[in-house]
């Protein structure tokens, strides 16, 4: 990594090298500013879309399909990556209680594997749902229990919601669940099945409104690290940019005269300040706010911000991979584990040995809980057992494991947030035009790759006109947005314009707000 010298002046400074913060990075020297980037893993740049390496396996944080809606997120990363993309098969299932299940769920199917006793049980539960629906729709509980009934809305939707978000299914709004589960009828999926055991149906829908999911995506070859290892690499080979590794951000402090002075601080004691005319920041609003100089008046506000953290336990298994899909949803109340990936599946090259298979158990948890806490031998172990548990492994065929911890993976959307957030953004905004707030963490917004990507480049083309142009905070997608549609589906890249005539590309990444539980409001209820 180049030689930092303890002061640099620049034109921006960016806070965390992640895809936002690079994609940044990339583009400010290729307009020919200079940049200086801080981030404080040692090691790896690409935030939670890092790759990590250990023995020559290679761990995807989380799993990151590249595919974007719009062409210019596209155009950016082939132009980044030109070369070292593949093309691999989509598949994700849910497995539960030694079954698997599609994912979208479909219901007629999930009846049949249930087999005839609990499925009639579903079906008398799903009857009473409609017979005594429950009428003060509030919860993500009460509005799924009355489109399924209880016992399906347990097996399918209860276990793993709760191991994701970390909150009883009674305690989140009910219109999470109303944008969440779309289009997915159980009296349809049931005559639906029934016209097609006879014959009379060639078109099934199992119920739904169906839309042409993806059935491959393109992905790094050795992950998706790959992706931000070479914009690191792009950024400082103009001379214009510098990525400052190890070091987190101690102070950022305003200079009186609209400008920055950043402070960034190694475990060793090291520090680097860079001077600059703009900040850009991708670290977590709350981190961000304490250490703002002078401290915003919002301080307090975004101290309250909270963060669902997760962590991977990655086995290596001799023999064949367990199965053949990218990950599977574990809807098992007997486990802890929420969702396994097969690495192999996402790229061979993760897997440096064609005798060995190596899976990563994901475990969704709060830092500084009993999972996050646990040693690195004992969370194998407890991974071991719970595939073992699952069916889905011989334990004598376990070869070695490796832990990967990540921090703020998911922002959470709790009561306070959204008044939380609008506090803040407001000071920072009117008290600060030359800082600028990108990416998951650092708009607090649950941001999928290339959203984060967007509000990056947006922000660039504001820093480049001297004003904003665009409102950043407007992107965003529902959850359909990686289950739908065609890849580059929106071209056009026009020369920037008002916020108010943005172009159809950016339109693809602008809009609507993607589905987030959030807790019950008190005396509020859904029709």
């Amino acid at each position: 990594m180049t030689n930092t010298p303890h002061e640099l002046t620049v034109d921006v400074a960016i806070i965390g090298a992640g895809p936002a913060g690079l994609t940044a990075g990339y583009l400010l020297t290729k307009a020919g500013k200079t940049v200086a980037i801080v981030e404080k893993d040692a090691t790896y740049v690409g935030g939670i879309s890092r790759t990590v390496e250990h023995e020559g396996y290679r761990f995807d944080i989380g799993g990151h399909r590249f595919f974007s809606k719009s062409q210019a997120v596209v155009d950016l990363w082939n132009e980044i990556l030109p070369d070292d993309f593949i093309q691999r098969p989509r598949m994700s299932r849910i497995y539960y209680e030694g079954k698997f299940y599609s994912y979208p769920l479909r219901a007629f199917e999930a009846l049949w594997n249930l087999g005839v006793l609990r499925s009639a049980a579903c079906m008398a539960s799903y009857a009473w749902s409609k017979l005594f629906p429950v009428r003060e729709v509030r919860s993500f509980e009460d509005w799924t229990s009355n489109q399924f009934g209880k016992r399906l809305y347990s097996i399918f939707f209860k276990t793993y919601t709760e191991k994701v978000w970390g909150m009883p299914c009674n305690e989140m709004s009910a219109d999470w669940a109303a944008q969440r589960i779309k289009g997915l009828s159980l009296w349809g999926a049931v005559i639906d099945g029934l016209k097609r055991s006879l014959g009379l149906n060639k078109r099934p829908n199992d119920g739904q409104a169906v839309k042409t999911l993806l059935e491959t995506f393109r992905y790094p070859r050795q992950g998706p690290g790959m992706m931000w290892d070479a914009a690191r690499d792009k950024i400082e080979a103009t001379g214009l940019g510098t990525v400052v590794m190890g070091h987190g951000l101690e102070q950022l402090a305003a200079d009186g005269r609209g400008g920055w002075r950043m402070t960034a601080t190694a475990k060793d004691g090291r520090k680097v300040v860079v001077k600059a005319a703009n900040a850009i920041s991708s670290a977590p609003m709350r981190e961000l706010a304490a250490r703002l100089h002078p401290l915003p008046d919002t301080t307090l506000n975004a101290a309250n911000l909270k963060y669902r953290d997760f962590l991977t336990v990655a086995l290596m298994v001799e023999g064949e991979d367990l199965f053949p899909d990218n990950w599977i949803y574990i809807h098992d109340s007997k486990v802890k584990v929420g969702r396994v990936q097969n690495f192999r599946s996402w790229s061979p090259e993760m897997v440096p040995d064609e005798n060995m298979a190596c899976v990563g158990l994901e475990y969704f948890c709060f830092e500084g809980d009993g999972l996050w806490s646990m040693a690195d031998d004992d969370l194998v172990r407890l991974a071991t057992d719970e595939m073992e548990i699952l069916g889905l492994l011989d334990p004598a065929k376990v070869k070695g494991g490796a832990v990967v911890r990540q921090e703020k993976a998911y922002p959470v959307y709790d009561e306070t947030y959204a008044a939380n957030v609008a506090a803040m953004r407001f000071e920072l905004e009117e008290k600060h035009p030359t800082l600028h707030l990108v990416g998951r963490n650092g708009m607090h917004r649950y941001n999928n790759q290339d959203h984060a990507m967007m509000t990056a480049m947006l922000t660039v083309e504001n820093i480049l006109a001297g004003t904003r142009l665009y409102d950043t905070w407007c992107v965003n997608e529902d959850a359909e947005y990686h289950e739908a549609g065609d890849e580059g589906q929106f071209g056009g890249a026009e020369k920037a314009l008002p916020q108010r005539e943005i172009t159809d590309d950016q339109a693809a990444a602008l809009g609507s707000v993607r589905a987030v539980p959030t807790r019950v409001s008190v005396g509020r209820k859904v029709a």
